[in-house]
C-alpha cells in the first residue's frame, strides 16, 4: 500500500532487501523508472517540497546538461532527476555522514552508479571543491529557518535540514553563482516570508530571477512554499507562474500535484 509519509507524499514502502537496510532505515518505492531510496524516518526524510522542486525544474534540464544538488540530503533530487531529464551526469553534495552513506547506497541500489555521485562536503567550500563555473543546473531545497533558538539538539539531521545551523541562504547563492556556467539555471524552493530576501540575494550573486511559482495547501489558505528559477547573468525579467494548489480537499490532491507526482 502506498505510504502518505512525510508532507503526504505517495510512495510506497517496503521492508527492503538483505543488505540493503540497516537499522531503523527502510526502503521507498519511489514509482518512476523502478527507482528505490534509503531512508530513515528516525532521523529525516524527504518531503513534498523536493517533489515539487523537480517538478518545477525539470522541462528546464537540457539533455546531457550536468546538474549539482547543493545540500543533497538522502539523493532525491538526484533520483528522481535521474528518472526525469536527460541530464547526462548528476551530483550530490552533502555534509552529514549518515546522509552520505544512504545516498550513496540508494545510488547503487538503483544501479545509477555512472549516473549519479554523491560527495561529502561543506557547501561554505563547495567553489573549493568543483571547478567554477562546472555545472550548467544547479538545484537546492536548503533550510528555512533562520534562527536555531529552542532546538534541544541542533547537531541532530533534522534540525540541520530546517534551521541554518550548517549553512545560510547567502552560502548556498553564492556556491551556485560560483559552479554556474553563463547562462546556467539555479533552482530552489523554499518559504514565501523570505521572498524579499531570496530575490536580493540572488540579483547580489549574479543570479538574476527568471521564474517564480507560489504553492498554496488549500485554494483559500496563504503560500507556504516558493519555487523559483534564476539565471546567471540573466537579464531583468521575471515570470511569475501560476499558484499550485496541493489539495483540492483534505486528503485529496490537485490534479496538478498527481501529475508532478506521476499518478
Amino acid at each position: 500500500m502506498a505510504d502518505r509519509g512525510k508532507d503526504g507524499k505517495r510512495f510506497g514502502t517496503s521492508a527492503g532487501e538483505a543488505g540493503d537496510l540497516r537499522s531503523g532505515e527502510r526502503l521507498d518505492d519511489l514509482q518512476r523508472n523502478g527507482y528505490r531510496i534509503i531512508q530513515n524516518p528516525g532521523r529525516f526524510c524527504f518531503g513534498m517540497d523536493a517533489v515539487l522542486l523537480c517538478g518545477f525544474a525539470k522541462d528546464r534540464i537540457k539533455p546531457r546538461a550536468t546538474v549539482l544538488d547543493l545540500g543533497t540530503g538522502t539523493g532525491i533530487i538526484p533520483l528522481l532527476l535521474a528518472g526525469r531529464t536527460k541530464a547526462s551526469r548528476l551530483t550530490g553534495l552533502e555534509i552529514l555522514d549518515e546522509s552520505v552513506d544512504m545516498a550513496r547506497r540508494s545510488v547503487a541500489l538503483n544501479g545509477l552508479q555512472g549516473k549519479i555521485d554523491i560527495l561529502k562536503g561543506d557547501i561554505k567550500e563547495a567553489g573549493d571543491l568543483f571547478a567554477a563555473a562546472s555545472f550548467d543546473v544547479v538545484t537546492s531545497n536548503p533550510p528555512y529557518m533562520i534562527r536555531q533558538h529552542g532546538l534541544a539538539n541542533p547537531e541532530e539531521p533534522k534540525a540541520v535540514a530546517r534551521h541554518e545551523i550548517l549553512c545560510t541562504l547567502e552560502d548556498v547563492v553564492h556556491a551556485a553563482a560560483k559552479l554556474l556556467v553563463c547562462g546556467g539555471s539555479f533552482f530552489m524552493v523554499h518559504r514565501p516570508f523570505r521572498l524579499a530576501e531570496i530575490m536580493v540575494t540572488l540579483s547580489g550573486c549574479g543570479l538574476e530571477p527568471k521564474r517564480m511559482q507560489l504553492v498554496y495547501p488549500f485554494a483559500d489558505k496563504e503560500p507556504n512554499m516558493v519555487l523559483v528559477q534564476a539565471v546567471r547573468g540573466g537579464k531583468p525579467r521575471l515570470q511569475v507562474e501560476k499558484p499550485l494548489v496541493i489539495y483540492e480537499r483534505p486528503g485529496v490532491y490537485t490534479e496538478e500535484i498527481d501529475r508532478i507526482y506521476g499518478y
